[in-house]
């Protein structure tokens, strides 16, 4: 081959994790069948990989926002199929960010053929960042608070977010991150299952939240309009709780969660929502792969009999946002999200839902890989999480933009 074969990445190499990208190959023969891959290497060493096989245009050149897949880890025109197709090498790993302070690499390789890859013909890497230029990341342990605040950069002042995870656990800070460097003063907040915060709380304190939209408030770059928050599956629940009783709370969103408390009783002033009655007897364990479906533990949320671990959310003044995957093997997160939504509308509130089909319990920001199960933190077993690639993939990419417009029209 006479002219060396470039790949390129655009705009540039570098660039935010949620940012799309234009894959592009030059230098290849007229109609050149070729095969392209993606590699990623997690903190553990975990390798994530993707491929899909190409055939040049007659110029010799492929450009993946125009060029259709001809099979692989997908098929068809995806710009962005070579990441959003990643998987693990060992089944059953979520891709997640521990260190938002370095970035992602993904290397792109070409190989001649549609066969096995032996020819390397041209390579690039692409830097993903969980954190944009000049965005602060400080820790934050004042009081009983085991929290990062992260902030854009420039006086603001900022919409003000706190930002919650599921009942994995841990402080999990990449979501926050990206938020932060798309304009909002990001709190990701930890409350269980870290430092000395135990695994399985038996109680959660309301106070402990209230603390977090406290020191949230004080912050000089926050605007005082009132402050977001969004959960995920069991941070959803507590989203929706504190918008209900405390006051700060102006919008809030729910990803994959329901409008009765789950699991972990919570503890206000004065009064307690118990825990959503369950029965662990009801999970159901897959012949074939052993994974754990927990889509039936929970007690019927019609029953009058467990109205009492509903969260008043009618009461609330604040904006809702619901987001749920008609794929979700976790829960029955649409089932759940209607009812709240069909409450609050009974009663006059302004809410927005979207559920979307083929998607699954894990709707993360965009790009970040569909994990269809993984290890669940606090319990120790393999949980079917579902969702269809490339339905998730799209939906992520949706809902990513719905959280910012959302946020940005109410705070």
């Amino acid at each position: 081959a006479g002219m060396a074969v470039q790949v390129a990445v655009l705009p540039s190499p570098r660039c935010l994790f949620d940012d799309p990208v234009q894959i592009r190959v030059a230098g290849l023969l007229p109609r050149q069948a070729v095969t392209l891959r993606a590699s990623l290497l997690d903190e553990s060493g975990e390798l994530f990989q993707a491929h899909a096989r190409y055939r040049a245009g007659s110029s010799g050149e492929l450009d993946l926002s125009r060029s259709p897949a001809l099979g692989g880890s997908y098929s068809g025109v995806e710009p962005m199929g070579l990441l959003w197709s990643l998987q693990s090498n060992t089944p059953y790993k979520r891709l997640a960010k521990r260190n938002v302070l370095t970035p992602f690499s993904v290397d792109f390789e070409v190989y001649e053929g549609h066969g096995d890859m032996s020819c390397l013909l041209g390579k690039c890497t692409n830097e993903r960042w969980f954190l944009g230029e000049g965005v602060k990341r400080i820790s934050v342990r004042e009081g009983r608070l085991k929290a990062t605040l992260f902030l854009p950069p420039g006086p603001g002042p900022f919409p003000g977010l706190i930002d919650l995870y599921g009942s994995g656990g841990g402080l999990v800070e990449y979501r926050a991150s990206l938020l932060a460097s798309r304009g909002f003063v990001t709190l990701a907040l930890a409350y269980m299952a870290f430092e000395d915060l135990p695994t399985m709380p038996e109680i959660l304190e309301l106070g402990y939240f209230e603390e977090a939209v406290n020191f949230l408030q004080k912050q000089q770059q926050v605007k005082d309009t009132g402050i977001g928050v969004l959960g995920l599956s069991k941070g959803a629940d507590l989203a929706l709780s504190m918008a209900t009783f405390l006051p700060g709370i102006k919008a809030a969103v729910s990803i994959s969660g329901s409008s009765f408390n789950s699991f972990i009783p919570l503890q206000g002033d004065g009064f307690t929502v118990p825990a959503h009655p369950y029965d662990l007897g009801r999970m159901k364990t897959s012949e074939e792969s052993g994974l754990i479906d927990f889509s039936d533990v929970l007690d019927d949320h019609r029953d009058p009999a467990t109205w009492g671990c509903r969260i008043p959310v009618e009461r609330s003044l604040a904006k809702f946002l619901f987001l749920s995957g008609l794929d979700d093997r976790n829960w029955k997160s649409n089932l759940y999200c209607q009812d709240a939504v069909q409450r609050l509308q009974q009663y006059g509130r302004e809410v927005e839902f979207c559920s979307y089909s083929g998607a699954g319990h894990l709707l993360e920001p965009p790009y970040l890989p569909l994990c269809q199960a993984s290890i669940h933190r606090a319990l120790g077993v393999f949980v079917l999480w579902g969702g269809q690639w490339r339905e998730h993939a799209k939906a992520q990419e949706d809902a990513w933009r719905r959280i910012q417009a959302f946020f940005w029209q109410h705070l």
